[in-house]
């Protein structure tokens, strides 16, 4: 046998491609384990419903046990307060009891990755009572190599009973950048090491040439070692609060809850999906500048299709994996599983194992979201992962929207929809070398509802728990003078109802000679926080370097000033993936991250909500006038009706003039509200799309509605007035694209796109 084949047949690694071709680890029907392992699976229906409340509430308070003990003796920035960690509790054969309710993508495979551990661990070198397993590789079911996961089997009487796991970011594991987010990074070999599940607590003991191997890339192994133990703290924690359930209730009842719980989730499930029609949903967001220099834009496509009781998610169209960006099939899974249980799954919150068994992600193996061996992931939850999470918040909504009761549950876009990943290093206060990643941006924006406007800096969708750092402890911990944090106006995209703000952060380097910035960034050029049903997006991000060219001190001169350019400043935009941009005394640095994504016509907003915001300062005067079509009082801030029923008309009037598109309308019977702009109502000819609020004709349902409507291709600052001149960053030519009615005027929906792209088509309905 040659060196070749014996490699292929000693690794059983799902994706370490030593032939090029092999795809990612999925498991099949059953699962291959070894006779040596003995599994608990007998339990008890005879349950009743006080021990089962009550059970399944420990098994919630269990994981969030599990994830405090994480916190509290990590100490890290990243576990206190981007809370990137999670845990889960998984059944003897690998479903979900329970994960969350932290970084909840970090859970996406803990599933998968656990029947890989039991097909390919059992045998050689067994699972036993008393083990861990840990586990970063992207291939097998890390979100990236810095989030390391511990594994650990649960025995009761000589039986494999559960699993109990969690998931940290860890400080560094190495790569050619500090911090391990690498973003000149062109495969995995530049990237930080890459272990599939292995044995490293055995017997109860850690074993140190396991240990010394996995730290020795570190530039910060202490911190990482300490990071570990606190992970084996939360599994041994959440092991002991399971044992002695079992002790109390017996195994059989314990494991009857386990089934039950997902059970019950599986049937809420199925029951949200009976009350909707079957069809195709799509939305297409993109990706900027794959590795340093580049300025090319990239289309991530996402697709969900319902047929029955079953949804199928594909990423086809999305941009072949490319340079620093790409996540794997893990990362993708995962961001989508987020998607889901918010919008699906939200009564039996964190408990996913039942509607996964309803689910298919089938994905394009080479696609940036779902990429081959060897690609570059270490930037994978900032860029590829994101861009997969929060468009399928629009296509689920879109595709619950019919059932009036699921309507309440749709939520847009959120901000920090690409986070504005900036990583410091250098020399701190103290004279020692230190990372960090900027973690402000997790004040997020939630983005606009159905029925309300979204909440302003109101934290990240995937992390519900999360916290923006205290600025004391961030100026404790390392060399920075923060300067301010604010929200800032019209940042939420517009809409009936508006997206939440988000705010800005800058800061100057303190005690310190030199900050040297790597920046891991998309979404500054084209805004990837999109609106919905005619919602317009939100600001994208924007990151800023004020150079002081008198080298004054510059604090109080600025502060007296209360503007850069007035106190001796030059600001320019920073470039994408900027790797080692010095940061000297007195120099500022700012980061912007965007808002959330509007919901509706921004002309049906009450006016008198507008004046609000006027007030507030969430809209600026100019945007209420030019957007939302509403005119102030200059004097009072009141509204000024006649003249804004007036204005609204004219501006209605204006996007049909000269289109000269002749219209009919549909007096059918209503069939089905697919959106807030669209219904469909049966013709002459069958079932056909129109407009919601005049019933203009706009086509049979086998059509796309968008080439019935009125088209336009603004400016990307028609959208937001924030947003900057994208030829900044890239060369390609993005647009805000309105489709409008034909009859009324008033919006149906909008795109975020590229000039030359075609039109997406974006819903079909199965009658």
């Amino acid at each position: 046998m040659s060196e070749f084949e014996t490699m292929k047949k000693v690794s059983q690694l799902s994706d370490v491609c030593f032939d090029g071709v092999k795809e990612p680890y999925i498991p099949g029907p059953t699962l291959n384990i070894s006779p040596k392992l003995r599994l608990h699976n007998t339990w008890s229906d005879d349950i009743d419903p006080i021990s089962y409340e009550v059970i399944r509430h420990n098994f919630w308070n269990i994981n969030e046990e599990h994830g405090a003990t994480i916190q509290r003796i990590s100490g890290s920035p990243v576990a206190i307060y981007a809370f990137d960690l999670n845990p889960s509790i998984l059944t003897e054969d690998a479903e979900f009891v329970f994960f969350g309710p932290y970084m909840q993508y970090m859970s996406g495979v803990t599933d998968v990755q656990v029947k890989w551990i039991l097909e390919n661990r059992s045998d050689n070198p067994g699972i036993a009572d008393g083990d861990m397993f840990l586990a970063n590789d992207p291939w097998v079911g890390a979100a990236h190599q810095m989030d390391v996961m511990l594994i650990c089997p649960v025995f009761w009487q000589g039986e494999l009973f559960c699993w109990v796991t969690n998931c940290l970011h860890q400080h560094d594991i190495g790569g050619i950048t500090p911090a391990s987010f690498c973003p000149a990074a062109e495969s995995a070999f530049e990237e930080g090491i890459l272990i599939p599940p292995i044995k490293i607590i055995e017997n109860n003991e850690i074993r140190r040439d396991i240990e010394e191997l996995y730290l020795r890339s570190s530039r910060s192994p202490e911190i990482v070692a300490l990071d570990f133990r606190a992970q084996m703290a939360g599994n041994m924690a959440a092991k002991d609060r399971i044992l002695s359930l079992i002790n109390r209730y017996g195994p059989e009842i314990i494991k009857g809850v386990m089934k039950k719980i997902i059970f019950n989730a599986e049937v809420a499930f199925q029951e949200k999906l009976r009350s909707i029609p079957d069809g195709e949903w799509r939305e297409r967001t993109y990706v900027e500048c794959c590795r340093p220099g580049d300025r090319k834009v990239y289309p991530a496509h996402i697709l969900v299709r319902k047929e029955g009781d079953h949804l199928t998610f594909e990423n086809h169209g999305t941009a072949p994996q490319d340079g620093a960006m790409n996540a794997t099939y893990s990362g993708w899974r995962g961001s989508i599983m987020v998607a889901v249980n918010q919008i699906l799954c939200w009564e039996q919150s964190f408990a996913m194992g039942g509607a996964l068994r309803h689910i298919t992600f089938d994905p394009t193996p080479g696609t940036f979201t779902c990429a081959r061996y060897p690609a570059s992931v270490s930037t994978a939850p900032v860029q590829a992962m994101e861009i997969a999470l929060y468009p399928s918040y629009n296509v689920l909504a879109k595709m619950v929207y019919s059932d009036s009761k699921m309507r309440g549950d749709i939520m847009c876009t959120g901000g920090s929809s690409q986070f504005p990943t900036v990583f410091f290093n250098g020399i701190d206060q103290r004279g020692e070398q230190y990372a960090m990643g900027l973690i402000d941006p997790l004040a997020g924006a939630i983005g606009a509802f159905a029925k309300a406007d979204g909440i302003s800096t109101g934290g990240q969708a995937r992390t519900p728990i999360c916290k923006i750092p205290n600025i004391e402890h961030t100026e404790q911990l390392y060399p920075l003078l923060i300067l301010y944090r604010r929200e800032i106006t019209d940042s939420g995209g517009a809409g009936k109802f508006r997206g939440g703000l988000s705010a800005e952060v800058a800061f100057m380097p303190h005690h310190t000679d030199e900050i040297l910035h790597n920046t891991v960034s998309s979404g500054n050029a084209v805004p990837t926080s999109i609106g919905m049903m005619g919602g317009y997006p939100g600001v994208s991000n924007i990151i800023t370097f004020s150079e002081n060219t008198h080298r004054h001190s510059g604090v109080a001169d600025w502060f007296r000033a209360g503007d850069l350019q007035e106190s001796g400043y030059n600001t320019v935009a920073v470039p994408l993936r900027q790797e080692n941009f010095s940061q000297k005394m007195g120099d500022v640095f700012s980061v912007t991250w965007s808002g959330g994504g509007g919901f509706g016509e921004p002309l049906e907003r009450d006016p008198e909500r507008v004046a609000g915001d006027v007030r507030s300062f969430a809209v600026s005067s100019e945007a209420a006038r030019t957007i939302y079509g509403v005119v102030l009082d200059t004097e009072t801030g009141d509204v000024d009706k006649k003249s804004t029923v007036a204005l609204r008309k004219e501006i209605r009037s204006r996007r049909l003039h000269s289109h000269g598109v002749e219209t009919k309308k549909l007096d059918g019977d209503l069939i089905l509200e697919v959106t807030q702009s669209i219904n469909v109502r049966h013709g002459e000819t069958g079932n056909r799309f129109c407009c919601s609020r005049c019933s203009t004709d706009l086509g049979a349902v086998s059509e796309n509605y968008k080439e019935a409507c009125i088209r336009e291709d603004l400016l990307l600052s028609a959208a937001n007035p924030l947003i900057g001149d994208p030829a900044r960053f890239v060369d390609a030519d993005p647009v805000f694209r309105q489709f409008i009615c034909p009859g009324c005027g008033f919006l149906v929906e909008t795109e975020i796109c590229l000039r030359d792209d075609p039109i997406l088509g974006d819903i079909r309905i199965k009658f």
